[in-house]
């Protein structure tokens, strides 16, 4: 059968998850770690039929069937192996490209490539520890890397002169030039990377396919990676996920950080599970390959501006990989400071107090709403809404994407288009005085309400009422003057209560969570007190 080569159908492996595939055709039940369903090959009431997520196949206990995502679209359709690709591109959204069967010559490229990678994967290593490379030794040991996280992440250091040039002497040169590692200049083939520290670029199968190399001079840009080429894309490159795919699996959440030295310290630091993009930003192609493990990602950035519109990028790129068990957050680290900084002075209970108090997706997509529009204005709040429609609308699941909708209607209402009642229904003191001599009245005219809500009046230290006014309420508004005064002494409690855990929480006390709670009170009793003020 003709192959259209590993490089698309590989990318279609990557951009689709196979529950997604499957589940179009086979109402599947997650029990475990895989999905559960009837298999669609043989007739079976009890499912039989499990799909592994992570590993990208279907395997059926009852009948034997097993394949991907290519293969069951080929048999669940009765397709030719052609038209199960486009149907899979078209689902992808990515272009079918034309039929070219690998060549002899093709292969052959391929397979030069990754030994002229893997062959200065270790002359860099070794002239790490030579005495041209002791000035980068000294810097990523003086970052907190030890030897055996060096040999583990097979850190190495690209001397001044051409190396790899010299080495591939012998070698065609567009070989050499394919890689990415040299270029052509007026006096021939130079090395491309030059007194860098060098982080060798690995794929999930193993294989070194590029190379991100760290200025040690202070020179701008700080990092340099193999421009694109016929094995590398930055775009669908993740730095770490070769080491992170099982613990990504196991902890059931992937970490993204911004660089490769934080995901390197973070994987060795009680965070196995994190991975950075490679000298660009963050892609949807990223997400796609981190969701066929699962959906649950915490992006952490910096707490910069720089680092919150990376964030609302990140959020926009995932909400079409959303799902009604997806648990997506955002944790910021403040200060001017990164996960590298956060482990070496606050060590990994720091960074996990940061990871562990991440905002929910939804809370930081009403966050952004907030800080971006002038929800005060009618203009600002009809902007707002239309960016959240829009965002809100990305979402596959059309019952998550209800659920999404009806919360943030709520939200908007409550906190930009409730109009709060005039209070005049029930007149309210503007002063002590005045709150007193009403008081007063009240206990003097209606003694049931005096017993009632003896507990909370004898708290006002109300003086003698035998000299008191007459009582300018109804017997109904005189209780709604008493219960509206307890409610709005209980509010200003809270209040306080949430200002003084505020100041805790600015000197990295974990209150977050209280706060959350305090808030949702206050929403609460501010809702009841409308209410009574209504009637």
């Amino acid at each position: 059968m003709a192959s259209y080569g590993n490089n698309f159908t590989d990318e279609l492996r990557t951009r689709l998850s196979i529950v997604d595939v499957v589940g179009r055709r086979v109402p599947l039940v997650k029990k475990g770690q895989n999905f559960w369903g009837c298999c669609p090959f043989h007739n079976e009431k009890t499912p039989s039929f499990s799909v592994n997520e992570e590993k990208g196949f279907y395997h059926c206990f009852g009948c034997g069937e097993h394949g991907d995502i290519i293969s069951f679209t080929m048999k669940t359709n009765n397709m030719e192996f052609r038209d199960a690709l486009k149907e899979l591109a078209n689902l992808a959204g990515v272009k079918m490209p034309d039929y070219k069967p690998k060549s002899a010559t093709q292969i052959a490229a391929e397979e030069s490539y990754t030994t002229i990678c893997e062959t200065a994967t270790r002359m860099y290593q070794t002239a790490l520890f030579t005495d041209a490379g002791a000035h980068a030794l000294a810097y990523i040991r003086g970052r907190g890397f030890s030897d055996e996280m060096i040999k583990k992440y097979r850190i190495g250091y690209a001397p001044r002169g051409n190396i790899i040039t010299n080495k591939f002497s012998g070698t065609k040169q567009n070989a050499v030039m394919a890689t990415g590692l040299c270029r052509r200049g007026e006096y021939g083939l130079y090395d491309f990377f030059r007194d860098k520290l060098m982080f060798p670029i690995i794929n999930v199968h193993g294989a070194v396919v590029a190379f991100s190399g760290r200025s040690l001079d202070g020179s701008e840009p700080k990092y340099i990676n193999t421009t694109d080429t016929e094995m590398f894309h930055k775009r669908q490159t993740m730095f770490g996920l070769n080491f992170a795919r099982d613990a990504i699996y196991r902890a059931n959440r992937s970490i993204i950080v911004e660089g490769q030295i934080d995901a390197i310290r973070m994987q060795t630091n009680g965070f196995p599970e994190t991975v950075a993009p490679l000298g660009t930003a963050l892609t949807e192609d990223h997400l796609a390959m981190l969701c066929k493990s699962n959906r649950n990602i915490t992006f952490c950035f910096d707490g910069d501006n720089a680092g919150q519109k990376a964030a609302a990028r990140a959020a926009d790129l995932m909400m079409p990989f959303l799902r009604d068990t997806s648990d997506v957050r955002f944790a910021f680290v403040t200060g001017g400071k990164d996960p590298d900084e956060v482990l070496k002075s606050g060590g990994v209970d720091a960074m996990r107090k940061i990871i562990d108090g991440a905002t929910p997706l939804v809370e930081f997509l009403w966050d952004t709403l907030n800080k971006t529009f002038l929800a005060s204005t009618p203009g600002g709040r009809a902007s707002a809404e239309k960016y959240l429609k829009k965002e809100i609308e990305k979402i596959k699941d059309p019952d998550l994407r209800r659920e999404y909708d009806a919360e943030f209607k709520n939200r908007i209402f409550h906190a930009w288009h409730r109009t709060r009642p005039n209070a005049t229904h029930v007149p309210v003191p503007a002063a002590d005085d005045i709150t007193i001599k009403n008081i007063q009245g009240i206990l003097s005219t209606y003694p049931d309400i005096a017993e009632r809500y003896g507990d909370f009046l004898v708290t006002m230290n109300i003086p003698d009422i035998s000299q008191s006014a007459p009582c300018p309420f109804s017997h109904n508004d005189a209780e709604k003057y008493i219960v509206t005064l307890k409610i709005k002494r209980y509010l200003t409690q809270l209040e306080k209560q949430k200002k003084d855990l505020t100041a805790s929480l600015l000197i990295g006390q974990d209150v977050q969570d209280q706060i959350n709670k305090i808030n949702a009170e206050m929403m609460r009793i501010q809702d009841k007190l409308d209410a009574l003020i209504q009637l």
